[in-house]
């Protein structure tokens, strides 16, 4: 069990960890956006929240 557990977190540690890599490899590559066409961060942060809430399973 602890096992499992402890290989199912990294898997999540390295999907993050490639996910991270591809982003930064894109800034390398093209540079950042200009602030003009970057999304609001009020935007961002509720997307992310609903990406939050759409993993988490409801209590009820």
């Amino acid at each position: 069990m602890v096992a499992d557990a402890v290989r199912a977190y990294a898997a999540r540690a390295r999907e993050n960890a490639d996910r991270l890599a591809a982003v930064l490899e894109g800034i390398a590559a093209n540079g950042l956006l200009p602030v003009e066409e970057c999304p609001p961060r009020e935007e961002l942060r509720e997307a992310h929240l609903a990406r939050l809430a759409a993993q988490r399973p409801t209590v009820g």
